[in-house]
């Protein structure tokens, strides 16, 4: 599985989870863990069929997951687990999601500077190799997928046109 996660902890549950949830005919997008104290284990899914994801799918995931995080314990004291899609604006953590958002508008952050940034925002051109292709103010740039440290999609008409277009009824 090649997923960006936040840290070397998440990309542990990540590993753990990930069989779990494909069984279930789901796939993972994100494991994320928020807040201090009483954290919260995120975990953000889609239908491995396509269609979207509802409450029940989010029942049936954390269900499962609960019982896998009982019995295996990856976490030291108390969190609560979330169960969510990725909507619209989404997250990009896969390969294959900056191949199947190509054409759409996106902010990468990478762990380490690349070309004197950080940061990049532009329209995705795909994947060619290991490398995240971004036209980004008109210069085409690649960024090496592993040094990726959190990317997503940006809310614009053409996302919202085609999130409407998914949704209609074959």
């Amino acid at each position: 599985m090649s997923l960006v996660t936040d840290t070397k902890e998440t990309g542990r549950i990540a590993a753990l989870i990930e069989p779990a949830i494909a069984s279930l005919g789901y796939e993972l997008v994100r494991v994320a863990m928020h807040g201090s104290g009483r954290p919260t284990l995120q975990v953000m899914v889609e239908r491995a069929d396509g269609r979207n994801v509802d409450v029940e799918d989010c029942a049936a995931v954390s269900r499962a997951l609960s019982a896998l995080l009982d019995v295996e314990d990856p976490i030291g004291g108390a969190y609560d687990l979330e169960i969510s899609s990725p909507g619209v604006d989404r997250p990009l953590t896969r390969r294959k999601d900056f191949e199947r958002f190509a054409g759409f508008e996106a902010k990468l952050e990478l762990a380490a500077m690349q070309a004197g940034r950080r940061r990049f925002r532009g329209r995705l051109l795909g994947l060619d190799g290991a490398m995240v292709r971004v036209d980004s103010e008109g210069q085409v740039v690649a960024l090496p997928f592993d040094a990726i440290r959190k990317a997503k999609l940006v809310m614009t008409d053409d996302l919202l046109a085609a999130a409407r277009q998914s949704r209609r009824p074959n």
